[in-house]
């Protein structure tokens, strides 16, 4: 019976590679490159080329193996020059992607725009923060498709003002504080009414004034230059995501999260009454172990109790406990210490007799 002679193949295949394509003069040119290397080269995180490209090579078809023709690239460069080539079209070319890694890419740049709606938004109903299942449910429900070739941050202040038209849904106000002369305060508080900003406190001396308040997040860029260039002032952001007191995280429209409304704000003098109250326990109540603390300080595999945490932890760590482990694994009752120790001894002296043959 012939077998067939299996001769090597005297071909370099390209395995686990990232091309990057480049259509230029009616002619396609690619580089192979290691994978997750490109955006960190484009980036600037990385500077060494040798870490991104795996040849100083330029092909027709990286996954044929092709290589580009000298003409072609004179004709469409300039100069036959591998390395100056590579870099020009690591540059300026397209990134060819799998479908399973840009599928990969797309879902996690959608979960990012959705964490950044979240932290910027608020029910104008509820006075809540939207969950994130709830904005990418709304993102699912508008039809929000991911743009790739956008950042994160530009698409979801994009999507916020589409999730306006269909949805009870507003961005945080910002908290800012503006100092300026005293002489100034009567035009800052007039372009504040201007802009439909709240006050929330005055302070300062008489030679500079100190002015809390709340604004959309849109004038933001007015009002530091306003603050800034014209009265000469200090300006300070203290808070970016501003919601009701005593706030969580709850949606009354969330199907998948059930949690419990808020309770309701108590008063000053139930507070004063209830800090007497703990005041007046003693010290010796709280000192003494209880039944549960007790229960805690014992361990089950070994079948014995501390008294004190410190030798509870340091139990779990001894040889003691951990033979008691292996024969709780092996459906044996545990143990004592002086039981233990002399198993380990015996099985030990076993262990030695293995090594000789009689």
């Amino acid at each position: 019976m012939s077998r067939t002679l299996v001769q090597p193949v005297g071909q370099k295949r390209l395995t686990n590679v990232a091309v990057v394509r480049l259509k230029k003069h009616g002619m396609r040119f690619e580089i192979a490159c290691y994978p997750n290397t490109v955006l960190s080269w484009r980036s600037g995180v990385e500077k060494d080329l040798d870490e991104v490209l795996q040849s100083h090579t330029v092909y027709s078809n990286v996954s044929k193996g092709v290589l580009a023709k000298s003409k072609d690239l004179i004709a469409a460069f300039g100069t036959d020059d591998q390395t100056n080539i590579c870099l020009d079209i690591l540059k300026k070319g397209e990134l060819q992607v799998a479908g399973k890694e840009r599928e990969s890419l797309l879902s996690s740049q959608f979960r990012d725009i959705a964490t950044i709606v979240m932290h910027k938004t608020y029910n104008t109903e509820t006075q809540r923060p939207y969950t994130i299942s709830m904005i990418e449910r709304l993102m699912r429900e508008i039809h929000f498709a991911v743009d790739p070739h956008s950042t994160s941050k530009k698409q979801a202040l994009e999507l916020i003002q589409e999730l306006q038209k269909h949805f009870p849904i507003k961005r945080c106000p910002l908290r800012i504080r503006a100092t300026a002369p005293q002489d100034q305060l009567p035009n800052l508080l007039e372009k504040l009414k201007e802009w439909n900003a709240t006050v929330i406190s005055k302070e300062g001396s008489s030679a500079q004034l100190s002015v809390v308040f709340e604004m959309e997040p849109g004038l933001y860029k007015d009002c530091h230059d306003f603050v800034m260039n014209k009265m000469h002032g200090r300006f300070e952001v203290l808070a970016h995501s501003l919601y009701v007191e005593g706030d969580t995280h709850v949606d009354q429209y969330n199907d998948y999260e059930d949690m419990p409304a808020p309770l309701p704000k108590e008063t000053h003098d139930s507070v004063v009454e209830l800090n007497e109250k703990f005041q007046k326990q003693t010290i010796s109540s709280t000192s003494r172990p209880t039944e549960g603390q007790q229960k805690q300080n014992k361990c089950n595999t070994c079948n014995v109790s501390f008294d004190d945490s410190k030798l509870y932890r340091d139990h779990h760590k001894s040889e003691w406990h951990k033979h008691n482990m292996k024969r709780k694994t092996r459906q044996l009752p545990p143990l004592t210490e002086e039981e233990c120790m002399a198993d380990m001894e015996l099985g030990d002296s076993k262990s030695d007799l293995k090594d000789y043959s009689f």
